[in-house]
C-alpha cells in the first residue's frame, strides 16, 4: 500500500513538475537571466500588465457563475460565492497536481454546500466539453485566417516540412517524445480515475445527469454569453500584456490570436499551469509569426523567451493569489477536500 501512494505521488507530483522543469531547462540552458531583471525593472511598461490581470478573474468569475447554472437543472443550488471560490481553488491546486482541479472544485461543492459529488463532475465533463469544441472552433478560423501568413514564410525562406525535420535536433526529438509519454500517462490517470466512479452505479447515474443539464438550462442565451466571456477574458488577459513590451507591441491581434491558439492547445500536456510546453509553444509561434510579418524587424529569441517567461510567470502568481483567497473564504482544509475527492467513488452508493 505504501509503495502504491508513492508511485501515484511520482505520477501525479514529482513527474508533471520533472516534464515541465526538462522543457524549461532545454529552453533557457542558455539565456541569459540578467536580461530579465532589465525587461521588468526598465523596459516593461507595467500599466498594461495591470489592465490584463482583472480579465483573469473575471475568466474565472464568468466560469463560476457558469457552473452554477449548470448545476440549477440536476436540482443543486449552490451559492454563487461557493462556486466562484471553488473555481478559484480549483485552478490553484491544479499547480500542484495537473488536472486535479476538477475534482477539487466538486469536492467544495461538497464539503460546503452539500452538493453532490457525481452531479457536479457530470456538469464538469460538461463544460470541458463545450470549451474543447469552442477551441477547436477558434483554432480552425485562426489557421484559415493565418494561412497567407505561413505560406508567405515557407516561400520566403524555402523551408518544407522536410526541411523542419531535417534541422530538428535530437533534444527536440527527445522533448516531444517525452510530452507524448506524458500524455499518455495522463489518459492513464484519467481512465483510472473514471474506473473508480464506474465502480458505482448511482455515480455514473449522477455523472450522467450532471451532463445532461445543459439541455435544461433555463436561460441559453446567458450560457452562450457567459461562454464567450469566459474565453474572451482569458483572450484580453493574455493580449494585453503585448503591449507590456517594445518588442510584442507591434505584432497585432492577429498574432496574439494565433499564439493564443497555440498555447491553450499546449497545456493540455500535464505540467504545472502549462510550465514548459505553454513556453515553447507561444515562443515558437512568436519566432514563426515574426520572421513572416515582419522581417527584419521580428522578434528575437531572446525577447521571445522573456516575454513567455514572464507573463506566465505573473499570471501564475495570480492564479496563487486567488486560491489563497478562496480557501480563506472557505475556509477550507484542503486535507478534508481531498478526503472528500478519494471517497466519493467508493461510498456514494451508501450515501443514496
Amino acid at each position: 500500500m505504501k509503495r502504491t501512494k508513492i508511485s501515484n505521488v511520482a505520477l501525479k507530483f514529482v513527474l508533471p513538475v520533472l516534464l515541465g522543469g526538462v522543457i524549461l531547462y532545454w529552453m533557457y540552458r542558455d539565456f541569459d537571466f540578467k536580461r530579465i531583471e532589465k525587461v521588468m525593472l526598465h523596459d516593461m511598461d507595467w500599466t498594461w500588465m495591470l489592465l490584463s490581470l482583472p480579465f483573469g478573474i473575471t475568466a474565472q468569475l464568468f466560469r463560476g457563475i457558469r457552473w452554477q447554472q449548470t448545476l440549477e437543472p440536476v436540482g443543486e443550488k449552490p451559492r454563487l460565492s461557493t462556486c466562484v471560490n471553488a473555481i478559484f481553488l480549483s485552478y490553484a491546486a491544479s499547480l500542484v497536481i495537473p488536472r486535479v482541479g476538477e475534482f477539487t472544485r466538486c469536492g467544495v461543492l461538497k464539503k460546503c454546500d452539500g452538493v453532490s459529488f457525481p452531479k457536479a463532475l457530470g456538469t464538469v465533463v460538461t463544460e470541458r466539453a463545450i470549451d474543447t469544441l469552442l477551441v477547436m472552433i477558434v483554432t480552425g478560423v485562426t489557421l484559415l485566417a493565418q494561412m497567407t501568413i505561413f505560406e508567405s514564410f515557407f516561400l520566403s525562406t524555402g523551408t518544407s516540412i522536410d526541411g523542419i525535420l531535417a534541422k530538428f535536433s535530437a533534444t527536440g526529438y527527445v522533448v516531444t517524445a517525452i510530452c507524448a509519454v506524458a500524455v499518455l500517462v495522463l489518459l492513464h490517470f484519467l481512465l483510472k480515475r473514471l474506473s473508480i466512479y464506474n465502480k458505482v452505479k448511482a455515480t455514473l447515474s449522477g455523472i450522467w445527469q450532471g451532463m445532461l443539464s445543459l439541455k435544461s438550462v433555463k436561460n441559453i442565451p446567458l450560457f452562450i454569453v457567459l461562454t464567450l466571456g469566459i474565453w474572451v477574458s482569458y483572450f484580453l488577459h493574455y493580449y494585453l500584456t503585448f503591449f507590456c513590451f517594445g518588442f510584442t507591441s507591434g505584432m497585432g491581434v492577429t498574432c496574439a490570436l494565433a499564439t493564443f491558439v497555440v498555447g491553450s492547445i499546449a497545456v493540455i500536456v500535464p505540467t504545472p499551469n502549462g510550465a514548459g510546453p505553454w513556453h515553447f509553444a507561444v515562443k515558437t509561434m512568436l519566432l514563426l509569426y515574426g520572421s513572416a510579418a515582419l522581417g527584419p524587424n521580428a522578434i528575437t529569441a531572446d525577447e521571445a523567451l522573456s516575454f513567455v517567461l514572464i507573463v506566465h510567470t505573473i499570471q501564475t502568481m495570480l492564479v496563487v493569489l486567488l486560491g489563497v483567497w478562496a480557501m480563506i473564504m472557505l475556509k477550507a482544509r484542503p486535507q478534508a477536500i481531498s478526503e472528500i475527492v478519494e471517497r466519493e467513488g467508493t461510498d456514494s452508493m451508501a450515501q443514496r
